[in-house]
């Protein structure tokens, strides 16, 4: 059976996304959790009905109802509100945090607003994404149930009466008076379970601990969006360091095109995004972790680094494919093809990343150390074919190229001179080439010297320090991007064909903010402003972005949330604010 009778899926604008850092959740509008891996980001899920496995968890007014809701200021805490024709009714969520990377802590608190309520409530975890029930289900006698469900202990409180009904689930039908409240508390671990704290102190620490992590950001354009923006980062940021690209796997970018991928892991481009994002105006704790664990992969790993990692630090797992129908059109793949790559312009990031420690004189001997490897590393391979910021199939990709070039150029500044100067010269070595390979015949940067057409990424590495703003070649590929690769005020990365726009995938949203910051840096402030707005409305009611931004359909296509498009969302909410 799977549940989607129940709880089918939504459209992924609906969904809310609860994080603590070590792992994440999605709630739809009808208070159900369709997706939590536990205990951690790259473990199995537990509730898993967003790709079609069984179980669920969920809170539900009786009573037909409208849907809205909001997260608390700087925070993930998530509030489902629903509004019935007789009254009004709220579940706060959390994931109680600061977290324990092997126990899961759900917080539900559900708020009769004004009058007496009623709801239903279901609780089925599976483990294994949906294949292995819940086992040894018991209640005691202060109304505590737990459970396993294969090596993880379950306790769930709150819910005394409870029943366990014919399809192996505890249901319970919760009355709740108006002006009242009542707490449910879920927890999952992969170890003994440690006595339960009062779930007052649960909800007091998590307030502070969010009030505590995220900044007020007040000198941004935009500080509400710059502010959750800053959340979904953190809540994405393990206590290691290592951010996850996304919390889901397998949610497709375009229907039925083979397009669907596993995000639960590290990528260090990714990462440096956000550190840099994290840095414009101050250094925030962001900047500090993206700079820790990136470092630390290039310590370990020297010239066989990876795109991405485990946020242990491991590599991924190779790419597989789980028995169940996937989100619709999709499919649901476990592991990453990643871990057979090489990418370029992830150097080039680490660089960038690395000179805006600097800027701040946060480096340590290790980040020197590390730089030295990233220049040297590029020294030896910027010649050679590699993936690209797309992971397609490897080519002499220009922007790789010129990422390396800012990168290089960001870190001279903060090098001796003798130092400098080599790093400089290296940076003109590869400008040079890239440009006697890479420039089309109306002077803007192309793709690659055998793919004729430009691509959006090609922006960035200008806004980065790679050329000035006047450069020629900077205006001519900006001019190109607006002409060729833009639709209704989004950005799509490049044409892959003759098709129009739109037709063989999304526009990606990641572009339309580094289309903000080229106009931005060509000192077009109105068209800056315009970009960012139409990009950062893109989203549904809870604020998050996906990938990919169906145009025609109005709708957000891929892995949810996607880390790298709300870090972007954060650098331009604070780059727009120096505008004069």
């Amino acid at each position: 059976m799977i549940d989607w009778h129940d709880f089918p899926p939504h459209v992924l604008r609906e969904y809310a996304l609860l994080a603590d850092g070590e792992r994440g959740a999605l709630c739809g509008p009808r208070g159900d959790i369709a997706w939590l891996c536990a205990p951690g980001w790259g473990d199995s899920a537990v509730l898993s009905a967003l790709i079609g496995g069984r179980g669920t968890y969920s809170v539900s007014p009786v009573d037909t109802s409208v849907w809205g809701g909001y997260y608390e200021p700087g925070t993930l805490i998530w509030r489902n509100r629903w509004v019935s024709t007789t009254t009004v009714v709220e579940c706060r969520d959390a994931l109680a945090y600061p977290a324990d990377p092997h126990r899961v802590v759900l917080l539900r608190r559900i708020e009769a607003v004004e009058r007496d309520v009623r709801l239903r409530v279901q609780l089925d975890l599976r483990d294994a994404f949906g294949g292995r029930s819940m086992r040894k289900i018991a209640c005691d006698d202060q109304g505590t149930w737990t459970a396993h469900t294969d090596d993880l202990r379950i306790r769930w409180t709150g819910a005394a009466d409870a029943q366990l009904d014919a399809h192996g689930r505890l249901v319970l039908d919760l009355p709740v008076s108006g002006g009242a409240q009542h707490d449910l508390v879920l927890e999952i671990s992969d170890q003994p379970l440690p006595r339960p704290t009062q779930v007052a102190a649960l909800w007091s620490a998590t307030e502070h601990a969010w009030h505590t992590a995220v900044p007020p950001l007040e000198d941004t354009v935009a500080p509400r969006d710059a502010r959750h923006a800053y959340a979904v980062l953190r809540g994405l940021t393990t206590g290691g360091g290592g951010m996850v690209a996304a919390a889901t796997m397998g949610l497709p970018e375009r229907a039925e095109a083979g397009r669907n991928y596993d995000y639960r892991y590290v990528w260090l481009r990714d990462q440096c995004y956000a550190g840099i994002a994290a840095s414009v105006a101050e250094a925030h704790p962001l900047l500090d972790e993206a700079v820790a664990f990136t470092s630390a992969r290039v310590l370990e790993h020297g010239d066989k680094l990876l795109p991405a990692y485990r946020p242990d630090g491991s590599p991924p797992p190779d790419e597989t494919t789980i028995d169940l129908p996937g989100y619709p059109g999709g499919n649901p793949i476990v592991g990453n093809h990643v871990n057979g790559q090489f990418q370029l312009d992830t150097l080039g990031e680490m660089l960038q990343l690395y000179a805006a420690a600097a800027r701040h004189d946060h480096l340590t001997a290790d980040v020197e150390r590390a730089i030295d490897l990233c220049v040297d590393l590029i020294a030896r391979r910027w010649d050679q074919p590699e993936a690209g910021v797309w992971e397609l199939q490897d080519d002499w990709w220009a922007h790789s190229r010129l990422a390396c070039v800012a990168g290089l150029r960001a870190v001279a500044h903060h090098r001796n001179a003798r130092r400098g100067a080599e790093l400089s010269g290296l940076a003109d070595k590869l400008l040079a080439e890239t440009t006697r390979r890479c420039i089309a015949r109306h002077g803007a940067w192309q793709r690659s010297p055998a793919l004729p057409g430009t691509d959006a990424a090609l922006l960035l590495p200008p806004v980065r320090g790679a050329l000035p703003a006047a450069d020629p070649r900077t205006t001519a590929t900006l001019a190109a991007v607006r002409a060729d690769l833009c639709q209704d005020g989004y950005v799509y990365r490049f044409a892959p064909d003759d098709r129009p726009l739109g037709d063989a995938e999304g526009a990606f949203l990641l572009c339309g903010f580094v289309m903000s910051l080229a106009e931005w840096h060509q000192g077009n402030h109105v068209e800056a402003f315009r970009w960012f707005e139409r990009n950062r409305a893109a989203c549904g009611t809870p604020g998050l972005l996906a990938e990919e931004y169906d145009v025609r359909q109005r709708q957000l296509r891929g892995n949810l949330p996607q880390a790298f498009v709300h870090a972007l969302r954060l650098e331009t909410a604070h780059r727009l604010a120096g505008v004069p």
